[in-house]
C-alpha cells in the first residue's frame, strides 16, 4: 500500500524553489536567502527548502545554475575590451577568452581522466580474459581426460564381454 506524505513536495513547489534560487544566484544573493523566501511562500522551514534543493532539485538544474552564475558575473564585472592595433580584427573580451580556456582545460582534464579510467578498465578486462582462457584450457583438458577414460572403460567392457 502506497502512502503519500502530507508534507511531500509537489512539482509546482520544486519549480518555485528552483526559480527563486536561480533568481537569487543571478542577483548575487545567497542561496540561504533564497531558501528563506521560498520557506515563507510555501510555509516550510528554510532548512527543509535547502535540503530539498540540495538533495533533489539542484541536480535537474545544473545548466540553469551555470547560466545564472554567468549572468551574475557579467552583471558584476564591467566588460573590458582591448584596443586592436589594426581595424581588421574584432575586439574580444578577456573574460570570455579566460572562460573559454577554462572550459577547454576542464574538458581536457576530464578526457584525460576518462582515458586513464578506460585504460585501467582495459587492463582489468585483459587480466580477467587471461584467467578465463586458462580455466577454459583446464576444462578442455579435463574433458579430454574424461573422454579418454570412457573410451578405455568401453574398450575394457567390450573385452570382458568377448571373454565372458
Amino acid at each position: 500500500m502506497v502512502h503519500n506524505r502530507q508534507d511531500a513536495w509537489t512539482d509546482e513547489e520544486d519549480v518555485l524553489l528552483a526559480e527563486i534560487v536561480l533568481r537569487f544566484i543571478r542577483e548575487g544573493k545567497t542561496q540561504l536567502e533564497a531558501f528563506e523566501e521560498v520557506a515563507k511562500q510555501l510555509s516550510r522551514t528554510p532548512a527543509a527548502c535547502g535540503f530539498r534543493w540540495n538533495a533533489t532539485v539542484r541536480k535537474q538544474y545544473d545548466k540553469a545554475i551555470q547560466m545564472a552564475k554567468e549572468a551574475r558575473r557579467k552583471k558584476d564585472k564591467p566588460k573590458v575590451k582591448t584596443e586592436n592595433v589594426s581595424n581588421t580584427h574584432q575586439p574580444f573580451e578577456f573574460d570570455e577568452a579566460i572562460e573559454l580556456l577554462k572550459k577547454i582545460k576542464e574538458t581536457y582534464e576530464t578526457s584525460a581522466v576518462s582515458y586513464d579510467m578506460v585504460d585501467e578498465r582495459i587492463k582489468q578486462i585483459s587480466q580477467e580474459n587471461e584467467i578465463l582462457k586458462k580455466k577454459i584450457e583446464r576444462y578442455e583438458n579435463a574433458l579430454e581426460e574424461i573422454v579418454n577414460l570412457w573410451k578405455g572403460a568401453d574398450a575394457d567392457l567390450l573385452k570382458s564381454k568377448k571373454q565372458g
